[in-house]
């Protein structure tokens, strides 16, 4: 029976990152300063479904911050401000 782990060692997470192992350590602290989530402070192992989200919001952010994003939040807003 095949089990898949939700909580992964740091090299599985810096592959899921694509990144080698060294350059993950290298930048860890810019990846947490940015909300990267913290390994587990027992196993040293990261919760692989909380860098799936991390991901999910980083990319979500970078969305609303692009300039099409931007655009179509003012539209937004305009509906919003109509509506009213």
């Amino acid at each position: 029976m095949r089990v898949d782990p939700r909580d992964i060692p740091p090299e599985k997470a810096a592959r899921r990152l694509h990144l080698t192992p060294d350059r993950f350590r290298e930048l860890l602290p810019a990846l947490r300063r940015r909300g990267f989530p913290a390994a587990d402070p027992t196993t040293g192992n990261y919760d692989l479904k909380a860098i799936d989200a991390w991901m999910d919001r980083r990319s979500r952010l970078d969305d609303l911050t692009s300039p099409e994003g931007l655009v179509n939040d003012r539209a937004s807003i305009r509906e919003r401000i109509a509506r009213l």
